[in-house]
């Protein structure tokens, strides 16, 4: 990024390399303060009138930038008494014009991005910086404010005054593409991030809407993005490396993929990746796509540039169906569920996996499963808590997962679920319907162990059946599987019973052939092992705030652990 300062309506990237301000007064002579102020006089000419009329008075929008970032040095300064400008004589309004601007820069999501020319190798150079920063504007602004007041405050709130995040970046020369992949050389790479955690964030839109689309033709063809414009997180997803290649106006996305992939070190990043995704491509097509190509190897993801994609689903999804197709060609089986091992307190030890597309009540049965065996149950080690994959090996069925964290909605979780985890979360619109967090669930040595299944159950969300049904019939069990029926919650643009193939609309639905084949030499060895094979009832589509269903499917469960 070339610029020292990247600001939208909702969003600021400072650039660290570029500028870096060690003193107050650094920050209030800079040009990226002044762009700031400039930024909400623009805010307040449309929502604050005296405010606006306070700050401009009879100059330019241009001049009073000049005149408050001047009147900000003095009181930093001075004492009131002493400043010697016509903002000081009414400080009411003056005190209100500074608590509202530092208000509206905490309203935008704030990240600084820098490489290894602000940090020592192997170390943590870049979190100091940045917590220096943060430092220096909540000391700014409390300088400005006490000044105005005329004393000093009581009450301290030591809040993330500056960034919510930050980027160690550094630039990739092991490229290993050909001369179709040229836009993507010397994109810069992301090696560390910190979180402020816990983090929330509002984006303009959450839910998806978008379809996932096998492609003709390459999306490189169309793609045409500044190197400037773009970050990649190299991404560990499962066994595979991803490379995700994201614009900056999507950096929530990019940043929130710490908390659920695993992040690919410099070594790790220097060879070929399996998968590469486009996210935010200025294509004009509106859609989100893969394309496989034969001469490199490499699957292409693609998902146009939207203000739709700034909901997270739409990154998780797109990395999770290139993970999928590509685990596909290998010959494992991706499923789209939620895989446990249960240890009782008596040493007996299950692998458990519920199968079901989004709002199924898989998460929610495992968690409910949580409370009710709390006397009983040991420990829980989650495998996967959305997206995984069967392999066979030696005659039998093992699972691995692709994510280390999960990403839940709020309001199919327990109350209390959320706040276990929340210094560690990352939140997503809380105040909306389908507010979501994402929060770690598993080291990543755990989700690429392969772990022996003994139960594999669909989480029926629509029927009324109760608690846990074994079925018997190979073929009746394969029929329910590859269904994927459901009643849709909203998380999509979905509505009423839908059914997608194998409940997986992000890859199997579209490589049907290739994993109907999959699924066949699975469910075989799955019945040969003696493997239980059936649904789990949860109602949750069906009656949604009846959690009645979930707990008989938990105890359901919880009888096949201790009986088995």
């Amino acid at each position: 990024m070339k610029e020292k300062i990247y600001l939208t309506d909702d969003m600021v990237i400072l650039n660290f390399d570029l500028a870096y301000p060690e003193s107050r007064s650094d920050l209030l002579k800079s040009k990226e303060f002044k762009a700031f102020v400039a930024h909400y006089l623009e805010y307040l000419r449309e929502r604050d009138h005296r405010l606006y009329d306070w700050a401009v008075r009879d100059m330019s929008e241009k001049n009073a930038v000049q005149a408050l970032c001047k009147f900000a040095r003095e009181l930093i300064v001075f004492d009131a008494d002493e400043v010697d400008m016509p903002y000081i004589e009414d400080r009411e309004t003056a005190l209100a014009f500074v608590e509202g601007i530092y208000d509206f820069w905490k309203s935008h999501a704030r990240y600084s991005i820098t490489t290894d020319r602000r940090r020592d190798v192997e170390s943590t150079v870049f979190v100091a910086s940045d917590s220096q920063h943060n430092q220096l504007l909540l000391s700014t602004f409390r300088r400005l404010e006490q000044t105005l007041m005329g004393r000093a405050n009581k009450v301290y709130r030591q809040q993330p005054a500056g960034t919510n995040a930050s980027l160690a970046l550094y630039r990739n020369d092991a490229f290993m593409f050909d001369s179709t992949y040229d836009a993507l050389r010397k994109m810069m790479f992301i090696d560390s991030v910190m979180l402020r955690t816990p983090m929330i964030l509002y984006t303009k839109s959450n839910k998806r809407e978008w379809p996932y689309e096998k492609l003709d033709t390459n999306p490189m063809e169309d793609f045409a993005g500044n190197r400037e414009e773009f970050f990649c997180f190299p991404a560990k997803v499962g066994d595979l490396t991803i490379f995700i290649y994201f614009h900056r106006d999507f950096m929530a996305s990019g940043v929130a993929c710490a908390n659920l992939f695993e992040l690919a070190t410099k070594k790790e990043a220097s060879k070929k990746p399996d998968c590469i995704l486009i996210f935010g491509n200025q294509d004009g097509k509106d859609q989100c796509g893969f394309y496989y190509d034969e001469d490199n190897a490499l699957w292409v993801g693609s998902v146009s540039y939207s203000e739709k994609i700034t909901y997270f689903g739409y990154m998780k999804k797109s990395v999770l169906t290139l993970h999928n197709v590509a685990m596909m060609q290998r010959g494992w089986l991706p499923i789209h569920g939620a895989f446990v091992n249960i240890t009782l307190k008596n040493g007996k030890k299950k692998g458990i996996c519920l199968m079901g597309d989004s709002g199924a009540g898989k998460s929610e049965t495992i968690e409910a499963l949580k409370s009710l065996g709390d006397d009983k149950i040991a420990n829980i080690e989650v495998v996967f808590d959305d997206m995984g994959t069967f392999h066979i090996h030696d005659g039998q069925v093992y699972a691995q997962g692709s994510e280390i964290g999960a990403f839940v909605r709020l309001d199919d979780l327990d109350p209390a679920t959320p706040y276990r985890d929340m210094n560690r979360s990352v939140f997503f619109n809380p105040d909306k319907a389908n507010a979501r967090v994402i929060t770690p669930a598993a080291p990543y040595a755990v989700i690429t162990e392969s772990h022996p299944v003994d139960l594999f159950a669909y989480a029926n969300n629509y029927g009324d059946g109760i608690g846990l049904r074994k079925v018997e019939d190979l073929e009746e069990a394969k029929s329910i599987f590859i269904e994927g029926k459901r009643m849709a919650k909203g998380t999509t643009q979905e509505t009423g019973i839908s059914t997608t193939y194998f409940a997986n609309p992000f890859g199997p639905m579209q490589e049907q052939e290739m994993c109907k084949e999959i699924i066949n030499q699975v469910f075989d060895c799955l019945q040969k092992n003696n493997v239980f094979i059936g649904e789990v009832f949860t109602h949750l589509g069906c009656a949604p705030e009846d959690r009645g269903g979930i707990v008989k499917g938990a105890e359901g469960l919880l009888q096949f652990i201790e009986e088995n």
